[in-house]
This record gives C-alpha cells, structure tokens and sequence, in this order.
C-alpha cells in the first residue's frame, strides 16, 4: 500500500487538480501545507489528511515531517504545483514493489535551472542519476526515515545520503508538466553545492 507525500506552500490554486489525479494510484494522501496564507489547507481537506506547520519551516522539514506520518511501507513523494504527472506512480513504485530497488527516481526531461544540473554532475561522481533534484520519488519506509537531509534544499543530498545508507537506487522517465508560476534565482544552491561536495568527500 502506498502513501503520498506533498508539501505545499500556497497552492490552492493548483492543488486540486494534483490530489484528485493522485487519490487514483495511492492508499493515502498526506499534505504538509507550510504555513500557508490562503486557503492550500481548507481544499486539500478534501482529499487529504493535512498537518500544517506552525510557521514557515521550508520543504526539507515538511518532507520528513511526512515520511514520519505516513501510514504505509511505500512512500511517494511529489509536487503540489502540478509539475509531475500522478499517472507515473504506478511506474515510479513498481521497481519497489518488486524488490530490485529501495529509493526510485522520478526523471525530468528537463532540468530547468542551471545551478540544478552543476549539483548533478557533481553528485554524479558517486550516483549515477539523470535527475538529482527532482521531487518525485518512491521509496521504501524504512529507507524514509533513516535519512537526515542534510541541506537547503534536497538537490543531490536526497540520493546520496540514500547511497550512505547503502539503498538501491534506481531512476525512471517521467512526465514534466509546464508550471506557470516565476522561479526565483536560487541562491542557496551554491551553498548545497558544498554542502554535497563535503558529504562526497567525507561521507561516501
């Protein structure tokens, strides 16, 4: 059985339509709405059992804040902004399902942001993946709380701390929705560069 896990920040204007395709392929629905200021909670009420942070506390802790409510052995993470497709899930959990892997990524065709793929080559080193940023992902419960996410975000540290923890890994193609929404220059992409630099030099 499988639990969704979506961490949301005003998405209310976008949400729904991602519960109501994902509630097909999953047993549950678990919304970490971040402190939002419109009403992302009151329409993922609907179709989701949703926690609400207590300020604003950024995607690393609404991710492990789910993988610690989640209720099933099989985890699925994923976007509240409608960037990925739920139709992939079936494909994204079945290497899991069949026991050939612990952590399964969801590949973008694209990978929009220039500092993304720097910090993917650079986590290439030690994990062959097309993706390391990506959001969607299936795996295992056990593997889910095991891991610490060391970082500011999960680009590159979600893959390689899953390798640290001797975790199968494996990468699926998935489907890439254009989202119309303005991507802010992300800075603290620097800092995960040498925040994964330090955990391939010292860790693995």
């Amino acid at each position: 059985m499988i639990s969704a896990i979506i961490p949301a920040f005003n998405e209310a204007d976008r949400i729904e339509k991602v519960l109501i395709e994902t509630k097909k392929y999953v047993d549950e629905i678990i919304v970490i709405d971040d402190c939002s200021n419109d009403n992302t909670a009151e329409v993922s009420k609907k179709y989701a059992k949703v926690f609400k942070n207590s300020k604003n506390k950024g995607y690393i802790y609404s991710i492990k804040k789910g993988f610690k409510k989640a209720k099933y052995d099989i985890i699925v993470t994923l976007d509240a902004d409608g960037e990925h497709d739920p139709a992939d899930i079936p494909r994204l959990v079945k290497p899991i399902i069949d026991d050939k892997a612990d952590l399964v990524q969801g590949a973008r065709d694209f990978v929009p942001r220039f500092s993304e793929r720097i910090i993917n080559r650079l986590t290439n080193f030690k994990v062959k993946v097309k993706d390391c940023g990506t959001g969607f992902h299936a795996l295992n419960k056990g593997l889910a709380l095991k891991l610490k996410l060391k970082g500011v975000c999960i680009c590159g540290i979600f893959v390689l701390e899953a390798r640290f923890y001797s975790a199968r890994i494996s990468e699926v193609d998935v489907k890439t929705n254009i989202v119309n929404k303005k991507r802010k220059i992300a800075f603290k992409h620097l800092i995960q560069f040498f925040l994964v630099l330090y955990f391939i030099v010292f860790k693995l």
